[in-house]
């Protein structure tokens, strides 16, 4: 497995402060195999094994130290005199009240103690934790490889544009997901990919949230899966059911909606008018945390490579740290604005530039924006069409470059 040095590079200087360290991410996003890259690095400081303690809550004999009171136990009795000790708690959302428990080490421990823990739902820091401990922890949000990734891990980042584009095919169907590389063949990468997908959907939000309408749910969550980087409307949604005689309500749907995206698994990018410089409600997009699961629930129906794309160039973009939204015009959208602090960019995704139609209709979004920011087209396109300004990228040369 690769060094995650994109992640890696943002934790190290934290390491040693008492702020607590909050990794999110979907569930085998990479977060366990992240922390024990950070205990490799505290070693090879120096620290000894018995300073670092880790416990996996998804591994069942650690289950017994899933209450505050075991787990305070059990970790008290690990520290010992005044030596500084680092504690690794993987998945903590399995531990009841663990808000408590996170924030009872802190005071009683203070300086002594470094502590990471990691949690597979967006709502991690929205609750009790971040009351007791306003200002006291650091995020961090991990993502299925990118890319980049992707060419670091099977060693074809330096190799020719022929067998890059092979492997971004392979990418675009199947996606970035860690331990999808040690399976042998597609069918091993298809059960895989599945087994991940069911425990999201029945651990993550129908064990979690009690939901009973179980066929409706896969309904909506399929549907958002297999068509990613589309407009959505949960008005339509209710319209489409109503037009097969089932009554769902707004509220169900929205509800649904929710749970889906704290489990990680989609984002939900907002419409921003660039007139009105607001941003607007009702209508969203959704992109697929992985590409590989729009691939498993979608035998049968046509691949889109266009909206495939385009949810690449977005998960690519949140890993570098921007904020995205989707830009309203008059005339219509641009895929994303980007913005990170002082820095803003403009970005249009395309699958091929075909023709002067197409040339013209990608790059004339741009025109009623008038200010300075930069403006990008992303295309699978070879021949560069950079025009009046407006750069044009090839897809696999902005994904493996450092800076867009």
């Amino acid at each position: 497995m690769i060094k995650r040095e994109k992640y890696l590079k943002d934790i190290r200087g934290f390491y040693n402060q008492d702020l607590i360290k909050v990794i999110t991410g979907m569930r085998r996003s990479g977060k366990s195999i992240l922390l024990l890259q950070i205990m490799d690095e505290l070693k090879e400081q120096g620290i000894k094994s018995d300073q670092i303690i880790y416990l996996n809550f998804e591994i069942i004999e650690n289950l017994k130290y899933a209450n505050p009171d075991s787990l305070n136990s059990y970790i008290s009795d690990k520290i010992v005199g005044n030596q500084k000790c680092y504690l690794f708690f993987d998945e903590i959302q399995n531990v009841s009240k663990w808000e408590m428990v996170i924030n009872s080490f802190r005071a009683k421990y203070k300086e002594n103690i470094s502590i990471f823990i990691t949690g597979s739902n967006s709502k991690l820091l929205s609750g009790e934790l971040a009351t007791l401990i306003a200002g006291r922890y650091v995020s961090f949000n991990i993502y299925p490889f990118t890319f980049s990734e992707v060419c670091e891990l099977t060693n074809n980042k330096d190799k020719n544009k022929f067998e890059l584009e092979e492997l971004f095919n392979n990418y675009i169907k199947w996606g970035g997901m860690p331990q999808r590389f040690s399976q042998n063949n597609e069918i091993e990468i298809k059960n895989y990919l599945k087994d991940v997908y069911n425990s999201i959907v029945i651990k993550d939000i129908i064990e979690r949230f009690k939901i009973k309408d179980i066929d409706l749910f896969n309904r909506i969550i399929t549907y958002i899966i297999t068509t990613p980087a589309q407009t959505f409307s949960a008005n339509s949604l209710v319209k489409y059911f109503e037009s097969e005689n089932r009554n769902v309500s707004l509220e169900t749907i929205y509800n649904y909606l929710e749970y889906i995206t704290e489990s990680l698994i989609i984002k939900k990018a907002e419409r921003y008018d660039i007139r009105g410089k607001r941003i607007l409600t009702g209508k969203y997009k959704y992109y697929v945390a992985d590409l590989g699961f729009t691939e498993i629930l979608s035998e049968g129906r046509k691949e889109q490579i266009g909206f495939r794309l385009e949810n690449i160039v977005y998960n690519e973009l949140i890993s570098r740290g921007y904020n995205v939204n989707v830009g309203n015009i008059e005339e219509g959208e641009i895929d994303f604005i980007a913005t990170k602090f002082e820095e803003k960019i403009y970005v249009q995704v395309a699958y091929i530039l075909a023709d002067e139609t197409i040339v013209n209709r990608e790059f004339s979004v741009f025109d009623s924006i008038k200010d300075n920011y930069p403006k990008y087209v992303i295309s699978m396109d070879k021949l560069n069409f950079s025009q009046n300004g407006i750069i044009h990228k090839n897809i696999i040369d902005f994904l493996l470059s450092d800076e867009i």
